[in-house]
């Protein structure tokens, strides 16, 4: 029991000892460290210690209670921030700021961090503890100019003219990696190079400090080096070359003026010896363009001078076009009025002054546009001089009477192409798009462009020189309300027919236009319109593959702007020795071509170094041989009657022979256009015909009784076409002079009544070139014996052959309108092939009994004939086609 009892009072002791020792710890250390709100750090880089203000000292109020009033570390909040503080005397707080390694002042020159201190608490264990507040530490690294200046380029190269003073020959420059303004700006540059008569500032501007001369010292090599604000020198000067240039004239030499250019001769090289001079500078690009300035040509260069519909069918355009300003003729006569510009070189072109305009006939006009259409035309047009600028109407349907609608148009207003389109009610009766407008430049910068406007309702699509636009605007508009009002189509005004007092044209055409066409039912491919846009002359390069991959080069669609580039002025030199000129007509447009020549040189280390003049060349495209087509052949036919009632009549040309010959003598003047030929020899050439007219001489073939007839088999596989009238017959289409000989003579001549008219007379011409070039007039005369007791057969037609057109408003039918039954025609073909055989039995007796007497003299009088007609050669390099007054009627009753 008394151990017991010894225990619990041992217990109560314990237990009350640890009970005071508790309540003393509690009320030991009862207060936080206190250090300053923020701080400012200095610290050299590559040094360790950091200079503080104020200085890093912790207080706390539990001094100088032991543990409770000690500091015992100050820890720092921020891993990446490369500092440590410690504690340098516990009991007075003092502490110190280090860098845990080197601090680089390139690298970083700014540090913010948090810091805080605590105290030891309440005994050794430091159980207990409390810390201060947080603070904020600044801290700034302090740059060591370690990093010496160095130049931005390994040298530098100028070249200066001789005789000059230079304020400003180049400028060097170094940099330093030095962080602070004072060790990394460049205060100084220096010249090491000993006596060289140049001077250099503290930007590093060199200038010159007397005259340089060419001959006496051609190039100098400077040394500079850089100081920075530290005097720190750089470890390495710079070279500088300094090119002294002779005072001369840089530009291109060894280039001709004129450049002589023959038909027929191909691709001729324009600047063999071509070079650039710089005048001993060093250039690091040069820029040339070659200009060949062919705005004066024709539409804007040497292209095709056939006919519209011979030009769509050489590139394989649909048929059914429908040519709206063709050449004047009987059958043509609404151009007849209008100004054509005869200076072209066969180019069938209209000149509308603002007071001219032409009705379209009403049998002539489309009919019956559909949602796919294309509409085209070569167009010269320039800004209007009024100053209001009122609609200009290339091409506009409107009312014939009553009321003034526009069914649909083609007009520019204010440099602007406007199409309208507006629908009938009864194809549609929605607000659909009407006017489609473009801008752009080329509607009034006075040259030729091809116009192309493929409809494709509601879709428009313009081709301007084989190039798409989109229309920037389009405006709806509801359709035109159903009337019976006959419309009038127009070119080069409009027809205001309705609300006027007197019907007139408006909105006058101020420009030139040529080809204007309109095919319904079809949209034009850009294949077609690339092809009869195409030029036929432009610039070429001989041997693309020597030019080498330093020089880049690029043509214009046109090819008539060439530009090429290269760093190389030997390549660069070469290059432009290859530029040549080309011109695929066999034919061509004689005279001058311009060309302008521009170029642009960069240095090393300048924009623009030297300037190069342009200079100006033209290009003489000599008179090319005049061709003299030639037809030949029997000039004379007496046959029976019966062979111009039989079923395939008369063979009119069946010895026809076409064949073009020129002139060309053994030397040539250069100095004019014009060939002068000496001791002329006569060659045959071979080249296209574009129309041969058959022509009916005297009174016009009567339908009832006979006609000229041609196979429509015969025109297959060829470039052909034909038409065929009571005036005679036109084949037309660009093709060869044979394929036109076969086609010319499977022309027959029928005559039912040959009694009635016993004697004809067919004239033949042939063109080339839209009537540039145009042949003799062969005329061949027929005429039909008629034997006593001869039986008249009326032959029908067969259908496969071309029949007479009885009336021009009528459409021709290749089929005849009566058709005997089977039975009679047996019975008279039997007939007809006895009476031929008796005729011809008598005629031969009747031909044997005078041949004798007759034979020498009929021999010598046809060679004479065919003589005289192979010498009978008429070359008209002016006439057109159609003023032989041949009335025709395309084949299909287009």
């Amino acid at each position: 029991m008394n151990m017991q009892r010894i225990s619990e009072v041992v217990l109560l002791v314990a237990g009350f000892a640890l009970g005071l020792c508790a309540c003393h710890t509690v009320k030991v250390n009862k207060h936080k460290p206190w250090i300053e709100t923020s701080y400012h750090g200095v610290i050299t880089e590559n040094m360790d210690i950091v200079q503080l203000d104020p200085p890093l000292v912790a207080l706390d109020k539990d001094a100088p209670v032991p543990y409770a009033g000690e500091i015992c570390a100050f820890k720092i909040h921020g891993l990446e921030a490369p500092f440590e503080a410690v504690v340098l005397n516990g009991t007075s707080g003092e502490g110190q700021l280090r860098a845990r390694g080197l601090v680089d002042c390139e690298l970083q020159k700014e540090y913010t961090f948090i810091i805080q201190a605590h105290d030891c608490g309440a005994g050794p264990g430091g159980t207990g503890g409390k810390k201060s507040h947080k603070a904020v530490v600044h801290i700034q690294v302090n740059d060591v100019n370690e990093f010496s200046p160095v130049f931005r380029e390994a040298q530098y190269h100028v070249a200066v003219t001789e005789g000059k003073i230079y304020d400003n020959i180049l400028q060097v420059e170094a940099t330093d990696q030095d962080c602070s303004p004072q060790y990394s700006q460049i205060c100084n540059y220096q010249i090491t190079t000993s006596n060289t008569p140049f001077a250099i500032d503290r930007n590093g501007n060199i200038r010159n400090t007397e005259k340089l001369s060419f001959d006496k010292q051609q190039q100098y090599e400077v040394l500079v080096t850089a100081f920075d604000c530290g005097q720190k020198r750089s470890t390495e000067s710079v070279a500088v070359h300094i090119y002294v240039k002779p005072v001369c004239k840089p530009g291109w030499q060894g280039w001709d003026k004129r450049v002589d250019y023959e038909p027929g001769t191909g691709s001729k090289q324009l600047f063999p010896k071509m070079n650039l001079e710089t005048c001993g500078g060093l250039l690091s690009s040069v820029r040339t363009t070659v200009e060949l300035q062919t705005s004066h040509i024709g539409k804007g260069c040497d292209r095709e001078t056939y006919s519209e519909k011979s030009l769509q069918k050489l590139c394989g355009a649909s048929s059914g076009s429908t040519d709206l300003l063709p050449a004047p003729s009987a059958s043509t006569n609404w151009t007849a009025s209008l100004v054509t510009d005869s200076e072209r070189d066969s180019d069938l072109i209209f000149r509308f002054d603002g007071r001219q305009a032409a009705k379209i006939p009403d049998q002539v006009v489309p009919q019956n546009l559909t949602d796919q259409f294309t509409i085209a035309t070569w167009m010269k047009h320039g800004p209007n001089p009024g100053l209001r600028a009122e609609k200009e109407t290339l091409l506009c349907n409107s009312d014939k009477t009553e009321m003034n609608r526009h069914h649909y148009s083609l007009y520019v207003h204010n440099c602007r192409l406007v199409f309208l389109l507006r629908r009938d009610f009864i194809q549609v009766d929605t607000f659909r798009p009407a006017e489609f407008h473009w801008k752009l430049d080329q509607i009034c910068d006075k040259e030729w462009h091809y116009y192309v406007i493929n409809v494709e309702f509601p879709v428009v699509t313009l081709y301007v020189d084989g190039v798409t636009y989109d229309p920037y605007l389009v405006t709806d508009d509801w359709p035109i309300h159903p009337s019976q009002i006959d419309v009038q189509l127009t070119v080069g005004a409009c027809w205001q027919g309705g609300e006027v007092m007197k019907p007139r044209f408006t909105q006058y055409f101020r420009g030139s236009l040529s080809g204007l066409t309109i095919r319904p039912g079809k949209i034009e491919s850009q294949k077609v319109i690339s092809c009869l846009q195409a030029c036929k002359e432009g610039l070429d390069i001989n041997s693309l593959e020597s030019l080498g991959k330093g020089i880049k080069f690029h043509f214009n669609p046109a090819q008539s702007i060439l530009v090429m580039e290269g760093k190389d002025l030997e390549n660069m030199n070469a290059a432009l020795r290859k530029v040549s000129y080309i011109n695929s007509r066999q034919f061509p447009t004689p005279g001058i071509r311009r060309l302008h020549i521009s170029t642009s040189v960069e240095c090393f280390g300048e924009d623009t170094c030297i300037s190069i003049p342009d200079i100006d060349a033209v290009v003489m495209v000599l008179q090319p041989s005049e061709p003299r087509i030639t037809i030949a052949g029997v000039d004379r036919l007496t046959r029976p009657a019966a062979d111009l009632r039989g079923p395939a009549g008369l063979n009119l040309f069946q010895d026809l022979h076409i064949i073009s010959t020129v002139t060309k003598g053994d030397t040539a003047s250069h100095h004019t256009v014009f060939f002068k030929v000496t001791d002329p020899v006569a060659e045959e050439i071979i080249h296209n015909l574009d129309y041969c007219d058959i022509l009916v001489l005297g009174e016009e073939l009567r339908p009832e009784q006979e006609s000229l007839q041609l196979q429509r088999s015969t025109l297959l596989g060829k470039h052909l076409d034909a038409t065929n009238s009571t005036s005679g017959m036109s084949i037309y289409g660009v093709d060869s002079m044979s394929n036109y000989e076969q086609v010319i003579r499977q022309v027959h001549y029928h005559n039912w009544h040959p009694a009635q008219t016993p004697d004809r007379k067919f004239r033949l011409t042939c063109s080339e070139l839209n009537g540039r070039y145009t042949s003799n007039e062969f005329t061949l005369e027929v005429s039909g014996l008629e034997s006593a007791g001869e039986h008249v057969n009326h032959m029908v037609a067969p259908s496969q052959y071309m029949q007479v057109v009885p009336h021009l408003a009528m459409v021709h039918s290749l089929y005849p309108t009566h058709v005997p039954s089977a039975a009679t025609v047996v019975i008279v073909i039997c007939i007809a092939a006895l009476v031929v055989v008796v005729v011809l039995g008598i005629y031969r007796i009747h031909l044997t009994h005078q041949q004798e007497g007759r034979s020498s003299d009929t021999t010598k009088e046809r060679e004479l004939d065919w003589d005289d007609s192979a010498l009978n050669i008429t070359v008209n390099p002016m006439e057109v086609r159609g003023r032989g007054g041949l009335k025709t009627k395309p084949w299909g009753g287009e």
